[in-house]
């Protein structure tokens, strides 16, 4: 009686396991994730660092700063250099207003003579010498005009480089705020809160799992038959001898064979050169990266 019983338990587990979606299954691979290592863009003292594993973050969500104050003195330095240098420039009119009266008046001397010497009152010689005072004043005050214009305008020029600095200044202090790059989760935390950091440490890392792609191997025959977009079945492992089943989607093909990965089997398990296959799955929470799964054409 008791061997009858464990006879027909046995021939029921065989049939159970031939009937499985499992066994159903065309490929199989494991599953990965868009995943981006946040780094360091400034030297310093990390002051903070938000985050912790498992956290959901937001894309452009500031989650960390390093620290800023030699970088807000020395912007601090640089405007104070600009105001300076910008008060150095000249008021041009200003500056030629007193030789214009005078060649005004030069000018109205040289008439009065002129008119002089046409009664014969005045000497040639006076009316030559209000001439050249006019030429001469003329000569000074396009001199003055070109020596002010170029004085301002290099000052002008040294501001420009101070804000050229400036700008340098403001980009380093905006790499000195952690911002989040993509909507994910944190993977892993590098780096804590009052550490010294690096130009490219490594902070943390943050994977988008909202889709995860199951990378899968095909054989030759089977890489022929599909193609981008498809759509497929995936299966996972539940936990209680049970498959959970997504739908997929082809989204690339590898158009050149490699070597069967050793954690990786086909269904041909002959075949020693596969073609690697991604296929999108939206993830309900239940995937995680590196779980097996298995494709179903």
């Amino acid at each position: 009686m008791n061997k009858a019983i464990v006879l027909a338990a046995s021939l029921s587990i065989v049939l159970t396991g031939c009937g499985s979606e499992s066994a159903e299954s065309d490929a199989q691979g494991t599953f990965e994730a868009k995943e981006v290592i946040v780094s360091a863009e400034a030297n310093g003292k990390l002051l903070s660092l938000d985050i912790e594993e498992g956290q959901s973050l937001k894309r452009g969500e500031a989650v960390g700063k390093i620290d800023t104050i030699s970088l807000y003195l020395q912007k601090q330095q640089l405007m104070q250099s600009q105001k300076a240098t910008l008060a150095g420039r000249q008021d041009v009119g200003t500056q030629l207003e007193g030789l214009k009266r005078e060649l005004a008046n030069a000018m109205s001397d040289q008439k009065r003579i002129e008119n002089l010497v046409k009664g014969q009152v005045a000497s040639q010689k006076q009316l030559d010498d209000a001439n050249l005072r006019i030429e001469v004043l003329k000569a000074r005050i396009d001199a003055m005009d070109s020596q002010l214009k170029t004085g301002n305008t290099a000052l002008s020029e040294q501001s420009k480089t101070i804000a050229a600095q400036l700008n340098v200044v403001e980009d380093q202090l905006r790499r000195c705020r952690v911002i989040n790059p993509i909507d994910g989760t944190v993977l892993t935390k590098y780096s804590e809160a009052y550490e010294m950091t690096a130009v490219g440490r490594p902070l943390y890392k943050v994977a988008d799992l909202s889709q995860v792609m199951l990378r899968a191997y095909l054989s030759n025959e089977q890489q022929s038959k599909v193609k981008i977009g498809q759509k497929v079945k995936v299966l996972v492992d539940d936990g209680n001898e049970a498959m959970r089943s997504y739908e997929g989607t082809i989204r690339w093909v590898n158009d050149k064979a490699e070597f069967t990965p050793k954690t990786i089997q086909t269904k041909d398990e002959r075949a020693n050169l596969v073609y690697a296959v991604k296929i999108a799955v939206k993830n309900d929470g239940l995937l995680k990266i590196g779980m097996y799964g298995e494709v179903v054409f």
